[in-house]
């Protein structure tokens, strides 16, 4: 099979734009980068197949090291309320879905926040029964940590107004004690359990959304989590195999939610298992919530609610038995932490049942914004992994000031972790932010929102061009365990690579106007524009 040369590209660093950037592919490997007259020279009489990249600026191959392409997926082609900014705009996109709806049929929504709302209020139980009787609705907030339900989806969740909080969750209740129609965490489990279960058709045309989309903002992989939407392992294998055969080339690195563990035994499943394409990661447990819906477990009250500190998923005991099946299933563990005392309660158990690294993957702790200095120590004494989410900053700021008041500790502290020695990489969260990386990029070094004009939110914490671009990619590698195997331009490493139609400018802001010309995954082009 003739391997293939990918010539006229360019260096996106201002600086160095002038230099071609040419690669030789072979089985999904580079072979050997340098100039195009380099690699002509090398390649002179053999049979390659030739691909010009039309001046394009070369990077690594870009990747989301923690994203849900189920989510992603229903965000494409759901009710978003993404860009509202009234609790009235809510409401009045929640009626003109109902009115197109028959009735009966659940009305679902995405992505709202009461904190970009003004004034910051959302919507309750009795305005979304004004709204429609006839549809049970039930609306998802931006963290996917809490919910708003009118009375028809609480009548077809089972759901009564006495019914008792479960250990790991809250109804939220008015001054009279009805439930107002906010759902937290566990408690939002009958409701999922109520909306009729999508086809494999609609599941497989949800995540090819994700991928496509994925692929034409330049990702060549995506760290993903979507057992709780697909249903199954052996649904999740299947999906990504046919995609893969119809030609939606985005590589996957799998976490798998705990609750599966089982099932990944008797498929034989282990972390690390799987091929160039499909690979299957650390097992996924949440210990605790988040800022905004003040779920997330802190060590000290919120400053805005002083009778709340947040609170776990699980009691150490559950935690500790979840990482011990883990460990005898031969996974590490990938864990969602919010709070510190979240993040105390990971620690203290991985501290006794230290990973074994023989399939080469680390423990990895997902979010950590709220840091104390010695936890900075103890995570690198255990050789952890950090997913962080830059554009969280944005998406934050400036509200996460009033949840968090003058507590002493590192807030979205991406320049104190990398200094502390603890491998991080770069994602979105999507669709929870957006999933662009050059808005990924664009947040790690302005810490801001795009056309602020300020020094950014905590700027000690900034990072440079190059730190950033590293996080999205080699990053991205180390997180997975594959930093011998991607992550960087190198002969040996695998052919994933991004082409963008302009180089890095001085000017972060111009970042977020980079189009994609070329995506490349294991030598094979994903997307092209």
């Amino acid at each position: 099979m003739a391997g293939i040369w990918f010539s006229g590209g360019r260096s996106p660093y201002a600086e160095q734009d002038e230099q071609s950037v040419s690669l030789y592919c072979e089985e999904g490997k580079i072979v050997a980068i340098g100039s195009d007259r380099e690699l002509a020279l090398q390649l002179a009489g053999r049979d390659v197949q030739r691909v010009d990249l039309d001046g394009g600026y070369v990077l690594p191959g870009l990747v989301d090291c923690h994203m849900h392409l189920s989510m992603l997926g229903m965000k494409l082609a759901a009710l978003d309320f993404s860009e509202v900014t009234s609790k009235d705009e809510m409401l009045r996109l929640v009626k003109a879905r109902a009115d197109q709806t028959p009735p009966g049929e659940w009305i679902l929504g995405l992505n709202w926040n009461e904190n970009a709302f003004f004034p910051a209020v959302a919507p309750n139980r009795e305005e979304l029964d004004a709204v429609t009787n006839r549809h049970p609705v039930l609306l998802t907030r931006v963290c996917y940590h809490s919910w708003l339900a009118n009375s028809e989806a609480y009548r077809k969740a089972g759901v009564a107004d006495h019914a008792e909080d479960p250990a790991s969750g809250a109804f939220g209740r008015d001054e009279r004690g009805r439930m107002n129609g906010r759902i937290y965490e566990d408690a939002g489990h009958p409701f999922h359990a109520a909306v009729p279960e999508p086809s494999y058709a609609e599941k497989k045309a949800c995540i090819r959304r994700a991928a496509e989309y994925a692929l034409s903002l330049g990702l060549t992989a995506s760290h993903t989590d979507d057992l709780r939407y697909v249903g199954d392992l052996s649904t999740m294998l299947r999906i990504h195999r046919e995609l893969r055969e119809e030609g939606v080339f985005l590589r996957t690195h799998q976490l798998v939610y705990y609750p599966h563990l089982p099932e990944a035994r008797e498929l034989g499943l282990r972390a690390g298992s799987g091929d160039d394409w499909l690979r299957i990661g650390g097992a996924k447990v949440f210990a605790d919530g988040v800022l905004g819906g003040r779920t997330a477990w802190l060590s000290e009250p919120y400053a805005d609610d002083p009778g709340n500190a947040g609170f776990p998923i699980h009691s150490p005991e559950a935690f500790g038995a979840i990482v011990r099946e883990a460990r005898e299933a031969g996974f590490p563990v990938a864990v969602h932490a919010i709070g510190d005392a979240a993040v105390d309660l990971v620690l203290a158990e991985l501290e006794r049942q230290p990973v074994e690294r023989a399939s080469g993957l680390p423990d990895r702790l997902i979010h950590v914004p709220v840091l104390r200095s010695e936890q900075l120590a103890r995570m690198s004494r255990l050789r952890l992994a950090a997913d962080i989410q830059p554009p969280f900053v944005t998406g934050d700021y400036p509200w996460v000031r009033e949840r968090l008041g003058q507590r002493a500790v590192h807030r979205y502290a991406w320049r104190t972790l990398l200094a502390a020695g603890i491998p991080c990489g770069g994602s979105s969260d999507a669709p929870i932010e957006p999933l662009s990386p050059f808005h990924g990029l664009y947040t790690a070094v302005a810490r801001r929102k795009p056309g602020e004009q300020h020094e950014g939110y905590e700027p000690e914490e900034k990072l440079s061009l190059a730190e950033a671009v590293r996080l999205y990619t080699y990053g991205g590698a180390q997180t997975a365990g594959e930093e011998q195997e991607r992550g960087c331009l190198a002969p040996g490493y695998g052919a994933d690579f991004t082409v963008v139609d302009r180089p890095f400018s001085a000017d972060p802001e111009e970042w977020l106007r980079m189009k994609v010309m070329r995506t490349v995954v294991n030598g094979e082009t994903a997307y092209r524009c």
